[in-house]
């Protein structure tokens, strides 16, 4: 089955999936999201994850951030 931009279900079908669009686009319809309530997770941790990479870089050094980076180019571009 088909996926929104935010991982919600939509037809298959394209009319039905304009149709769809049309009622999202104009109201007469709400569009579903996944909450990570819905998914079973706790939104104080969901909330923590997402400041979590953020806060690991501004605590670094630019020094220790460029290692990283160096190394995580050489993964990517190692030829085998």
């Amino acid at each position: 089955m088909p996926k929104g931009p935010k991982g919600e279900k939509r037809p298959a079908d394209v009319i039905a999936n304009a149709v769809k669009v049309m009622r999202i686009a104009t109201g007469e319809e709400e569009e579903e999201y996944d909450t990570p309530e819905a998914k079973g997770k706790d939104p104080a941790a969901v909330s923590m994850g997402q400041r979590g990479g953020k806060a690991r870089a501004e605590s670094m050094t630019p020094e220790r951030r460029s290692e990283i980076a160096k190394k995580a180019a050489g993964k990517r571009w190692k030829r085998e």
